[in-house]
């Protein structure tokens, strides 16, 4: 049934995958396990396998020895012997007698004849029932009253080399020779088509599993998504089974984007050196540089090189900034004391420091509490002027920081200080500071985050960058108050803003000669 080449390359196979019989079966699609352990079994003892077909008796020694015996020890009668044992035919039983003891074969048995006499047309009827295929030899046999050998001897008499059965047939219609050689070519081109399509199939399916073994891609991947760097990964693969022009088609990969993508993959990387860089940067700044903000620090180090190839080097070392979105904390309480207007009206530039500011408090929920946190955000480049951390968003959170912010103004200065309509923008001790250094109060419609836009922002950059994605669970208030100002300081002294030329606050402004 198998060839000898395709019963070892099973038993090689087997081998290889470390003698997994099922693994085996499911990769080759043949044999079953029984088969393949016994051709392994064979190949161990003789460390090969047989060529052609290896006949294989169906009864044993002692099968025939006790038939044999009872043959003679019951007046050499065959039939009888036959009829007693169930076994083997009559025939049979002669050829075990003259290999188990010729000599008394040669001078006892004689030549086989039937006792069931057939005339040539029974013969023939029993060949054509044997041929429709509906019935076994053995059904047939019984049928007609004849040893099964019989029929098979009256197939091979009649079907042989050089002789034909000549079978009446019914009236059918007539049919030219032109015609039977149209339908065959017909029903042949047929056959050919369907053994093409399933080869296309078989091909597809090699495909999409090459694509979750090599590159972990989730069933039901569409082969139009894959780059073209990983299409020639799954073509490598399956080169051995399958030709370059049949994979190209179904990868709708052209032959020049195939050669160009292996050449691509022997040529060493010329981004070796940059990729080392791209990640020390990316890891010296807590990871939360995107690619412009690489991009601007190794323009800052004279390397010249495209945004689009720092994003592409970034992405395949999966050098990705994690981000997730929060309910955020909400400070209204209700109308306590008169609304001010909105003086700033998201007018949120400033000509120089100190002439506007925004303010607000944002919530950090972390296992082992809530963190509050109460900045001034200056409009002119974005520098964090002052800020406050609590445990609880009261009074004191933001009028210390208020307070700190006053501190550090000259006495000319009077900036315009932005807020929403949260209670603590407006209880009598932040009114009477305000008044008391002469600033400006200015307040957000109610619920209108974007009157605000400025604060919400920083805020927005601050949680992405230092607390979102990021595991808390072993993390005390204590040691978070601390990474959140030390964050902070960081922001303001060494982190680059793209709107400020590469340069952080603290560092914009001494560009400018101004005091700090």
């Amino acid at each position: 049934m198998y060839s000898y080449e395709d019963r070892i390359r099973a038993v090689k196979f087997y081998i290889t995958c470390g003698y997994n019989a099922a693994y085996t079966v499911s990769k080759l699609g043949y044999p079953d396990a029984s088969n393949l352990k016994h051709w392994y079994k064979e190949y161990s003892e003789s460390n090969d396998l047989h060529k052609g077909r290896k006949k294989v008796s169906k009864f044993s020694d002692r099968e025939k020895r006790d038939a044999v015996d009872y043959y003679f020890a019951h007046d050499r009668n065959a039939l009888q012997t036959v009829k007693a044992l169930g076994y083997p035919s009559r025939p049979l039983l002669i050829q075990w007698v003259k290999e188990l003891c010729p000599e008394e074969g040669k001078r006892r048995c004689k030549s086989f004849k039937s006792h069931v006499r057939c005339s040539q047309e029974e013969k023939i009827q029993t060949v054509m029932e044997s041929c429709k295929g509906n019935l076994k030899i053995a059904q047939i046999a019984e049928i007609y009253g004849v040893t099964p050998s019989a029929v098979s001897i009256w197939r091979k008499e009649l079907l042989g080399e050089g002789k034909t059965l000549k079978m009446i047939q019914p009236p059918a219609e007539d049919k030219s020779i032109e015609q039977l050689i149209r339908e065959k070519a017909e029903l042949e081109a047929k056959v050919k088509r369907l053994e093409n399509d399933v080869y296309k199939l078989q091909l597809e399916r090699d495909i999409l599993e090459k694509a979750g073994d090599i590159l972990k891609k989730e069933e039901g991947i569409n082969l139009d998504q894959l780059t073209n760097r990983e299409k020639v990964f799954l073509i490598d693969a399956l080169r051995n089974k399958y030709k370059l022009n049949e994979l190209l088609p179904v990868l709708k990969l052209s032959k020049s984007s195939y050669c160009y993508q292996v050449q691509c993959i022997k040529s060493k990387d010329k981004y070796k050196e940059l990729r080392q860089q791209i990640k020390e940067l990316f890891m010296c700044n807590k990871e939360i540089y995107g690619y412009r903000r690489i991009h601007c620090l190794l323009r800052k180090d004279g390397i010249i090189v495209s945004e689009k190839i720092v994003r592409r080097i970034m992405n395949e070392e999966q050098l990705i900034v994690k981000a997730a979105r929060k309910r955020k904390y909400n400070s209204y309480k209700g109308e306590i004391t008169p609304e001010v207007d909105n003086i700033i009206k998201r007018d949120f530039s400033a000509k120089k420091p100190n002439e506007k500011w925004l303010t607000d408090i944002t919530e950090f929920h972390i296992p082992a509490g809530k963190i509050y946190l109460s900045p001034i955000i200056d409009c002119f480049d974005g520098m964090v002027v002052s800020w406050t951390i609590g445990t609880s968003p009261n009074s004191k959170l933001a009028n210390t920081m208020l307070q700190k912010a006053i501190e550090q103004l000259d006495p000319s200065e009077h900036p315009l200080v932005h807020s929403d309509r949260g209670c603590h923008y407006r209880w009598p001790e932040w009114i009477n500071l305000m008044d008391t250094a002469g600033l400006t109060r200015s307040m957000s419609k109610k619920g209108c985050s974007p009157d605000n836009s400025a604060c919400e922002g920083f805020f927005g950059r601050l949680k992405n960058e230092m607390f979102y994605g990021r595991n808390w669970n072993h993390a005390s208030i204590d040691s978070f108050i601390h990474k959140l100002d030390e964050y902070i300081h960081w922001y303001n002294e060494t982190r680059i803003k793209i709107s400020l030329g590469g340069m952080s606050p603290f560092q914009y402004r001494r560009s400018l000669g101004i005091a700090i």
